[in-house]
């Protein structure tokens, strides 16, 4: 209590050493040992547990998936511009789910056209895999093909001076359609690839049905869905594909 108040006094902080200084007083006793992260990583988990000090984690944010009728009015604005590349470019997106970095790195030769299959090397992770599309989305991916072919392209989308296009490209791309939409969200390669995979739950699609070629996978997936043949998950994906909005 205070002399003059006779009120509790707030309990005062412990005064701290600065962060930096901190960790090098810690550094002397460790470095003899020639830690690496994974040591670290569990000294400071059970550094944690003696101080009972909680890991504080902010509250995951749900991404803005677009509707479908925003997709449907989206590509619209894509149709009427009729630049054939980016209404391949688009679909692409929207069929496969690819992220942006996975599809400027897609070349002609990762293409299956008789397995309706494109080979992605090294998406997220290091992880090499394969993505269906839809068999009515063949043809005018092989027209667009041969047309890269014609002007000596290696990717599937390769700009005028034969070179693969930028991710930021591809972004400034969407987000001039999303504006000719008179779109309230601007519109980015993930949100398409979150519209992909939200529609196929709709659909009745499972998890471990999607995953295959989502590239999602973590250590406890991976078990199951490890089990799960491409083809029953090409099977299905080709069962409801028909229903989508584009």
């Amino acid at each position: 209590m205070t002399a003059s108040t006779g009120q509790p006094t707030a309990q005062a902080r412990p005064k701290r050493t600065p962060a930096r200084q901190k960790a090098r007083q810690l550094a002397k006793h460790l470095r003899a040992e020639r830690p690496d992260y994974i040591y670290l990583k569990e000294v400071f988990r059970h550094l944690r547990a003696e101080l009972d000090v909680e890991v504080q984690r902010e509250a995951k944010r749900l991404p803005y998936v677009p509707t479908e009728d925003e997709i449907r009015r989206y590509y619209q604005s894509v149709w009427k511009e009729r630049r054939g590349s980016d209404v391949v470019l688009v679909k692409t997106l929207l069929y496969t789910g690819v992220r942006v970095a996975e599809l400027v790195a897609i070349r002609l030769d990762d293409v299956d056209l008789d397995a309706c299959r494109i080979r992605i090397t090294q998406g997220k992770g290091n992880k090499d895999r394969v993505v269906p599309f839809p068999t009515s989305f063949k043809e005018t991916l092989a027209l667009h093909m041969d047309a890269m072919r014609e002007r000596g392209a290696l990717h599937l989308f390769e700009s005028s001076w034969k070179k693969p296009y930028s991710t930021r490209g591809v972004r400034g791309m969407l987000a001039r359609y999303a504006k000719l939409a008179g779109m309230a969200h601007p519109i980015s390669p993930h949100r398409l690839r979150h519209f992909l995979f939200t529609w196929l739950k709709t659909q009745g699609i499972d998890d471990a049905l999607i995953q295959p070629y989502s590239g999602h996978a973590s250590r406890q997936s991976l078990e199951v869905y490890s089990r799960i043949a491409l083809a029953d998950a090409q099977q299905r994906y080709e069962q409801v594909i028909d229903r989508f909005p584009v």
